[in-house]
């Protein structure tokens, strides 16, 4: 990446009573270099911010240059915040994975939902999952250099032709040596098998886990956990792709295989290494397993503990629940239909609260085409058709999952307040837990 194409660095807040508002910053300001050196990303810019003492330029919301001098204590925070985490771009997936997300959308949106990420810095930042088939040598310096781990890892299958079929990459079949660089650097990853029926599963599923739970040793284990995640298949895919959704049937049979791994590890290593994603029971139609499981929940962004942690949160927040509400209230909570069963528990505590109404309803998205539908892929037009010409009461309780980091924007395009507006009733967007409480206690 040439410096021509690192963009300044484009100051979206100012935190209160940060460095950077003692100094005057503004949203709208641009940072150019910090001590020289031109931050490729927010990684950068947290390296280069750490030192003492800062030389800054920058490029004001008028477009004046000015350089500043700042003298902090080491690692202490500008208080910036910034209009994406790459300065340089997103470095794009090069895969043409049958079951890829982005594919299975219907055209005429957003560009932003078209963007394929497989970037390393989104992984290590956030979280996000990426396949390592698209870094170039430097890229793999600079993970090397600045330790960067753990990162985050599709993996799918150790299989060098059953990788190659399914990332459709001539790279893909690299993941075993590209597990050993990571060993051998002391740098971690966690794995995710996004599993195809017919495809990676059966004796294939059972090579890649144990195939991955040889780097899981030592005291900084190469792979430090490993998730299976069912494939979610839309409407909208390809029709020429080879790919079957994953039946009951299917979903139980995995189950099983996974749980005997899981007891052979526990057994032979003191430690489970590979978990199953929420989804396999709710599509299986069995019981999760119980919350000690899950130990610090390290599979969690992939769905795996979720709904137990959910729960676990809620056992301690519903102690905060008020006895009664003043004047009475009637609200409708909007869930994917995949967690009915395990959020009825929730729905009866609250509706103990005197004056208090929740009606639950779960739903499954016609709009992605999906009969069981995690709350998170429910679309604007989905809650639109459940719910128009039905009384609403005080309004409609709409977890943040579902919508746009950051925007009151669904999947698929719609907007909050025109869906208000569609049900001419009040929507009321929960963050997690803490929200809905907060919400019962106004």
């Amino acid at each position: 990446m040439s410096e021509l194409s690192i963009r300044p660095a484009l100051v979206t807040s100012v935190l209160s009573g940060s460095i950077a508002e003692e100094i005057g910053f503004e949203m709208g300001d641009r940072i150019v270099s910090i001590n020289g050196e031109k931050p490729r990303d927010l990684i950068d810019y947290q390296f280069l911010c750490a030192d003492e003492v800062l030389e800054l330029e920058v490029i004001d919301k008028k477009g004046k240059t000015h350089h500043i001098e700042i003298e902090k204590d080491y690692d202490e925070d500008l208080g910036l915040e910034f209009e994406t985490a790459l300065f340089d771009g997103l470095i794009q997936c090069t895969n043409r994975c049958p079951f890829c997300f982005i594919d299975q959308q219907p055209p005429g949106k957003r560009d932003s939902l078209y963007l394929k990420d497989d970037d390393y810095r989104l992984s290590f930042l956030y979280g996000s999952y990426l396949t390592l088939t698209n870094l170039t040598q430097r890229e793999w310096n600079r993970i090397e250099q600045m330790r960067l781990s753990p990162l985050y890892v599709s993996v799918h299958a150790t299989e060098s032709d059953v990788r190659l079929r399914l990332l459709k990459n001539p790279r893909a079949g690299q993941i075993l040596d590209q597990l050993k660089w990571f060993q051998e650097r002391q740098l971690q990853i966690h794995a995710q098998v996004v599993l195809c029926p017919g495809i990676n599963d059966g004796e294939y599923l059972t090579r890649t886990i144990e195939d991955l739970a040889q780097f899981h040793q030592g005291d900084i284990p190469a792979v430090a956990s490993i998730a299976v995640v069912p494939v979610g298949l839309t409407r909208f895919r390809p029709t020429e792709d080879e790919l079957i959704p994953v039946s009951p049937e299917k979903a139980r049979e995995v189950i099983v295989q996974v749980q005997a791994l899981q007891n052979q590890f526990r057994k032979e290593r003191g430690s489970t290494i590979v978990w199953l994603a929420d989804e396999w029971f709710l599509i299986a139609g069995e019981d999760l397993p119980p919350e000690s499981h899950y130990g610090d929940y390290p599979q969690i962004g992939n769905g795996v503990g979720s709904i137990r942690l959910f729960l676990k949160e809620f056992s301690k927040a519903a102690k905060r629940l008020p006895k009664k509400v003043t004047p009475n209230r009637d609200y409708v909570w909007i869930l994917g239909n995949a967690v009915e069963k395990a959020f009825s528990p929730l729905l009866d505590r609250f509706n103990q609260v005197e004056g208090l109404t929740v009606r639950m309803v779960a739903l499954n998205s016609d709009y992605w085409g999906q009969s069981i539908t995690v709350t998170g892929l429910l679309t604007g037009q989905d809650i639109c058709k459940a719910l128009q010409g039905k009384d609403l009461g005080d309004g409609v309780l709409l977890p943040s999952v579902m919508l746009k980091q950051g925007e009151l924007v669904f999947l698929d395009d719609m907007r909050v307040e025109d869906l208000e507006q569609k049900l001419n009733t009040s929507i009321f967007v929960m963050e997690g837990v803490d929200g809905l409480i907060r919400k019962f206690n106004e």
